[in-house]
């Protein structure tokens, strides 16, 4: 299978960070990684504007980091509780879903993009759940959460 020879220009999780070189299929090279300004053609160029944006790139990673390990003793401990529609024997009319979660955890003013949000499956009776949420590469933070009936 062929593969397109690039350098990143911009951390990209489950795939490498920037200033990397990468080799991809080209379709994702070509239709997401390219369009998105994440990655560009490894050439001489390309390496050359790597290497002046190296310190704002690791300042920025740092700092990403810092804001993670910040929201992580935050969300540590914390404890949600989401009412939801439940049958008598405690089935759930529906389930908990990631999305359900992170608008519960906005309530509590801490906004999250659901994808962060590691549920295994989603929630389908009433109870006390275990949550994964991973804020950065290096953080990941779990918290409780209760689905009552409402």
């Amino acid at each position: 299978m062929a593969t397109t020879k690039l350098i990143l220009l911009q951390d990209v999780e489950d795939l490498g960070l920037a200033g990397e070189e990468i080799n991809v299929a080209p379709g994702y090279a070509r239709n997401f990684l390219m369009p998105r300004g994440l990655a560009a053609k490894a050439t001489t160029a390309s390496m050359r504007k790597i290497a002046a944006n190296k310190e704002k790139i690791e300042a920025k990673r740092k700092e990403e980091l810092e804001t993670a390990k910040a929201l992580a003793e935050k969300i540590n401990g914390m404890s949600l509780t989401i009412p939801v529609q439940a049958s008598d024997d405690g089935h759930l009319f529906g389930s908990v879903t990631d999305r359900m979660v992170s608008e519960a955890l906005a309530l509590a003013g801490i906004k999250l993009e659901h994808r962060r949000l590691q549920l295994e499956e989603h929630i389908r009776q009433l109870g006390e759940f275990k949550l994964d949420i991973k804020l950065h590469p290096e953080v990941t933070v779990s918290t409780k959460v209760t689905v009552v009936r409402a």
